[in-house]
């Protein structure tokens, strides 16, 4: 069953992703900042990553670049979602090593085929 880690600094983003991909059969993991995800993906190895950008500390992006430059996590896919829309976001989000940018509010069908689709290429 693949762990998915879930990075947003709102409880309540964090629990409407957890029951949609719950309910789907993933198991899941939370952290509420950058620092706390980057800790996270080294001591659990999640399958994937659903990184938020605007978080107190260490943002989305930056916890993202590291993730991705680690040795031990940067095989871990990582999706960007949040409610910076402009392309330039995108595009910066893809550099520091995301897989797939999703712009809030996303629907819990597109979240899961996100998932889906990630899971498959890095399986």
């Amino acid at each position: 069953m693949a762990l998915i880690l879930i990075v947003d600094d709102s409880p309540t983003e964090v629990h409407v992703m957890q029951k949609a991909l719950e309910r789907h059969g993933y198991q899941t993991a939370s952290a509420g900042d950058g620092a706390e995800a980057i800790r996270k993906a080294k001591e659990m190895k999640p399958d994937l990553i659903f990184m938020d950008v605007v978080m107190p500390g260490v943002n989305g992006f930056q916890a993202t670049r590291k993730l991705a430059s680690d040795p031990d996590t940067k095989a871990i896919p990582v999706i960007m979602v949040t409610s910076k829309d402009q392309e330039t976001d995108r595009i910066w989000g893809m550099r520091q090593g995301a897989k797939d940018y999703l712009v809030k509010p996303v629907s819990m069908e597109k979240l899961i085929e996100k998932a889906q689709a990630a899971l498959t290429q890095a399986g």
